[in-house]
Order: C-alpha cells, then structure tokens, then sequence
C-alpha cells in the first residue's frame, strides 16, 4: 500500500511518515503490520474524542440509514444541520448567532473574509505575521511567508500584516479596514497565546475604525483549551469566530459564525453570496452534532487544563527550552530544529506520533484527542524524556 500511496496519491512533502493505517479507536492507530501507535497528534487537532468515538459513529451510522446529500447549502431545512447551528448559537455570546456550515476551516475562511468586506463595504484586511489559516488563494494571501507564497503570487490584493502582540501596530488599523483576522492562539508560529488583554486592544481599535474582527478558532476550538472556544478564555467577542478541524469528530466540517444582521447581507445584493454544494452535509453535520453534545455533556473541557499541567509535569529535560500553548494546545520548543526533527522520527520507531508546526522548526505539536487518559499521557511522555536522553548522550551530554 505504501508504494500505491507514493505513486497514485499526490503527496504535500518529499517525506511523508506514510504509516499504513488498518484501524484507530481511542487515542491509538493500527497499523498494517499490527502495531498500536499511541496518538499525540489527533489528526493535527481533529480526532478531538479520539478515534471512532462511539458517539460519533452511532450519529453517523443513524444519519447514513436515512438520507444523505440532497440538496445544495441552504435550500432545504435538514436536522443535523439545523440542530448544530442552534446548539452553536445556544454556547456562544449573543451577537454570534447564525453559523454558515463549509466544507473546512480553510472555505471558512474565504466566506469570513467575503463576509467582512460585503458588510464593510471596504476592502482592507490585515492578518497577523507569522499566521496560518490554510491553504486556498484567499487563506494564502493571509501568509507572509514568502517563502511558501511566492511562487503563487498574485495573491487576493489590499492586504497587510501587524506583529502579533504589538499593540504599536495596533495604529495600522484604519478607515479602510474591513477586517482584522487572527488565530486566537498561533498555531504554525509555535502555539503563541495572546498578551494580556491584547485581542481586547484589537477589538477596541476595530470599533473605532469600523473593522470587523475575525478569530481563527480552528485549532483553539472544541474545547482543546479548557473552553469551547479560546477566545472565552480572554474576555473578548469577535465579529466573526472561524471553527473546523475538531469540530466534525474526524470528518471534514468547516463554519464562520457572526450576528444575523452580518450573516443575512450574504442572502442578497448579490444572491448567493456564498455558496457550497457539500456544506450543511446531514452525515458531516450528524458528526459534529454528536462531537458538540459529548463535549458539552462531559467534563472533557474542564478536564483539558488538568491534563496540561500533567503535560508539564512530565516534559522536563534540558533539550526542551519550554512548553507552549493552553489546554492540550501544545508545542515542546525544543533547543534546536534537528533535536525537534529527530524527536518525531524516532518517536515513530517507538509507536508514538508526534508532528512537526508550519513555521516554527524547533517545535514539536502535542496535540492528543481529549479523551487521552492520565496513564497515556505519562507513557507518552516517558518515550519523549527517554528519546532525548539518548539524543543527549549522541551531542555528548551537552
């Protein structure tokens, strides 16, 4: 299967770990050759119950028996969708209350984005250095990375960058901002959290200027740090929230929410606005309803900041500098990007799966399902503290 996957799938590295996957249930995945890899990853932040949570295929199971796609987005009231954007609406702050379901956090983002500037009626946008919020044109044109954009250039134009936590670039925020988009936690830059009251400053600018802000909730989201979602944990509401990866339980699933005065200006002048075969899908939809309740049901949330603090507890070793992030948001920074690199790679020969972020080369991603018990993660962490003590000894005990 390994030689089918190089040669007929179209890969994203020269290198992919290109494990054979059989089966996965809970926080392990099965491979081919009957090997059980403990999963620090969770499909990078989706699996958020795991693996084959019950809940989540009992839900798809009962929504495949009765009807699956039918119709285009918004033409038909279908139940799973409907009850997800309700339950949505019933857990986050008042003004944002009508959700339009996609396809992947990366189409949500192009639809907040259209959403800012048709309700602006400017055309201004301004991203964060040092961001990710995907991969498509517009999402792209969110990335300073000129490394990774330049040779798709020309991007979607009128956009510019601030310095994430300097409230001096706060004063780049103008008249003729539509919006200002930020990961509320940064993910590919090292799972950076926002200064104090910072995203507070962002907001009040935005007000003064007639901006929209705009948070990106795709990795922070569902509950991964100690809130539903991240911003809750900072005193601040945006305009338009951004959601994906955990929310779909495993499957791809995607949403912007906003208030129903911002959200209806997509219904007209022009009609369709922005449209979707696939979003709202019943089974994707059933999925995700199943993943919100269990959430919302249990103490798994809660549970989170817990298990941060055992994370810490056991990621201690001179060849770690720190440990990023909140909940089970996660980064070990390591001392350099070969002693991080060599940590994945030797993690996997040691069935444990670890992964790398987009822009920080020292950082290593822990980012388990929730449902991770406290005996896996000290397993987990005890192969980690044990690889670098061997990569300690090989560096000459330096």
């Amino acid at each position: 299967m390994k030689d089918d996957f190089l040669k007929f799938q179209a890969q994203t590295t020269p290198h992919p770990l290109a494990l054979e996957v059989e089966s996965a249930e809970g926080c392990y995945i099965k491979t081919s050759d009957n090997k059980d890899y403990l999963d620090f990853v969770a499909g990078v932040s989706a699996c958020t119950l795991g693996h084959s949570h019950p809940a989540v295929i009992k839900a798809i199971k009962n929504q495949a028996e009765k009807y699956l796609h039918v119709m285009v987005y918004g033409e038909y009231a279908q139940a799973p969708a409907v009850e997800l954007s309700k339950l949505l609406a019933e857990n986050l702050p008042g003004s944002l209350s009508k959700t339009y379901l996609v396809n992947s956090g990366t189409e949500a983002i192009e639809g907040a984005l259209k959403l800012a500037r048709r309700a602006t009626g400017k055309t201004g946008i301004i991203a964060a250095k040092s961001a990710y919020h995907g991969n498509t044109m517009g999402s792209l044109s969110l990335m300073d990375f000129e490394e990774r954009v330049q040779v798709f250039k020309p991007l979607i134009g009128d956009v510019s960058f601030i310095e994430f936590n300097s409230t001096d670039d706060l004063l780049n925020i103008n008249e003729g901002t539509a919006c200002v988009i930020l990961e509320t936690i940064q993910g590919g830059a090292g799972f950076i959290e926002p200064d104090k009251d910072y995203l507070r400053k962002v907001k009040r600018r935005c007000e003064e200027t007639g901006a929209l802000l705009i948070l990106d909730e795709i990795q922070p989201g569902f509950g991964r740090t100690g809130k539903l979602f991240g911003f809750q944990n900072y005193d601040i509401v945006p305009d338009i929230v951004v959601m994906g990866k955990g929310m779909g339980g495993g499957l791809p699933i995607g949403a912007f929410t906003a208030s129903e005065e911002v959200m209806d200006l997509l219904m007209d002048n022009p009609k369709m606005g922005h449209i979707t075969t696939f979003g709202g899908n019943p089974l994707i939809a059933s999925a995700a309803l199943a993943t919100l309740k269990e959430l919302l049901s249990t103490s798994l949330i809660a549970e989170t900041i817990e298990k941060e603090q055992l994370f810490r507890k056991h990621l201690q070793h001179p060849l770690i500098e720190e440990v990023r992030g909140k909940g089970l948001m996660l980064a070990i920074i390591m001392k350099s990007a070969e002693i991080a690199d060599q940590l994945v790679l030797r993690a996997k020969d040691r069935q444990l799966i670890l992964f790398w972020l987009l822009f920080e080369k020292r950082a290593v991603r822990i980012t388990p399902p929730l449902t991770i018990s406290s005996e896996e993660i000290v397993k987990g962490c005890g192969i980690i503290v044990d690889i670098l003590e061997e990569l300690k000894s090989h560096m000459g005990g330096c």
